[in-house]
């Protein structure tokens, strides 16, 4: 699920191999990332690609760990003429900085935070100006260290600027802070529309018989395995197709069926091509922590290609688009909402949609997110 990258140049460096007179390193923002670029292309991505025709960024991967100080580095990778991205390759985010004055940064303009876990590079080189896009509870998720529960508590008393991916992390965060803000998480229409048009379906998915109920994302603890597998059980004759990389959960608690198929992560480029083959876009989340707090971007996506679609009952989902969203609380209701789909006519729901997607894009989200910006400087 990546977007193909327009990279002009490529180096992997040692530390001792940068001079710190290199002065061409001149960034106005850092953005400290716990997502890679070239993973999911999603909120990070779509937003800072965006904001960098305004700032010059450095944006900065989770370290790649190392077993000691001789393999200490970096791969940096020009993305456009004012984007890089650095994957330190380091024994730990103590070591960032080190990075960062080889690159002739020693104090940070702007430094945008994805994850609270870069918070200790802030102890070592000052910023004038925190900024912090809250896309996930990350404290609830699989395998999260205890201690970032207190990075961010930090994070959010220093920040200059807090926004949040959905509306049910708003109202968490603005409880200890004035300055949070609500930029829930959109979609690139004119990009998940192509799937309406003659687009050619990819063989893998090609082969499979339909009807087909699609999911497209990361697969992991979020995803309700029970769920999916007693609805593939009840009915034998649908399938559904799951596509994304599998994360933080082992390949053997994967629901397992002759019709679920798990068909891998894919390029963002091609995506439309595979929503074209679904016939209903299915959100089968569990109801838990990591859950607790998520406004899917699939749903948009999904609505942007005219999909009817079924999720379980996500907070942020069921109030914001339960007029034109299924929404389904066991396997017997997911069954009946899919034979439902099957055996009636109903297109309301696409007026709904166009209605939805007119108020959204990554554009005008970034956009406001700019004018904030300017608001925090001046």
């Amino acid at each position: 699920m990546l977007e193909k990258k327009k990279i002009t140049t490529k180096e992997r460096t040692p530390l001792n191999g940068i001079s710190s007179k290199n002065n061409h390193f001149a960034y106005d923002m850092i953005v400290f990332s716990h997502l890679r670029w070239d993973f999911v292309y999603q909120r990070p991505q779509h937003l800072i690609s965006r904001i960098a025709k305004h700032y010059k960024i450095l944006f900065v991967e989770e370290p790649i760990p190392t077993k000691n100080s001789d393999e200490n580095g970096l791969d940096l990778e020009f993305i456009s003429p004012n984007l890089s991205v650095v994957k330190p390759r380091v024994s730990s985010i103590l070591q960032i900085p080190k990075i960062l004055r080889r690159l002739n940064i020693e104090e940070i303009k702007i430094a945008w935070f994805y994850s609270p876990a870069f918070m200790e590079v802030l102890h070592c080189i000052p910023a004038q100006h925190v900024v912090y896009d809250c896309m996930d509870e990350l404290s609830l998720f699989k395998g999260a260290p205890l201690i970032i529960k207190e990075q961010e508590e930090e994070l959010i008393k220093i920040a200059d600027l807090i926004m949040t991916g959905g509306v049910s992390l708003y109202e968490e965060k603005s409880k200890y802070s004035p300055y949070v803000y609500c930029f829930p998480s959109s979609v690139d229409y004119q990009h998940f529309s192509k799937s309406k048009k003659d687009l050619k379906i990819p063989e893998d998915i090609q082969s499979i018989e339909k009807p087909i109920i699609g999911y497209i994302g990361v697969i992991d603890e979020r995803i309700d395995m029970d769920l999916l597998k007693q609805t593939a059980e009840l009915l034998p004759h649908h399938h559904f197709v799951m596509i994304g990389p599998v994360v933080k959960i082992d390949k053997k608690d994967l629901a397992q069926a002759e019709n679920i198929h798990y068909l891998g992560m894919k390029s963002y480029d091609v995506l439309p091509n595979y929503l074209k083959a679904f016939d209903i876009a299915m959100m089968p989340f569990s109801l838990n922590d990591a859950t607790k707090f998520i406004s899917p971007t699939k749903s948009l996506e999904y609505m942007a290609a005219d999909l009817p679609i079924i999720s379980t009952a996500i907070k942020d989902v069921v109030r914001t688009y339960k007029d034109c969203v299924q929404i389904i609380h066991s396997p017997q209701s997911f069954k009946q909402a899919i034979e439902n789909h099957f055996s009636t006519e109903n297109s309301n729901f696409k007026d709904k949609y166009k209605e939805i997607l007119q108020k959204t894009s990554w554009d005008n989200t970034a956009s406001e997110m700019l004018n904030l910006l300017k608001i925090m400087k001046s």
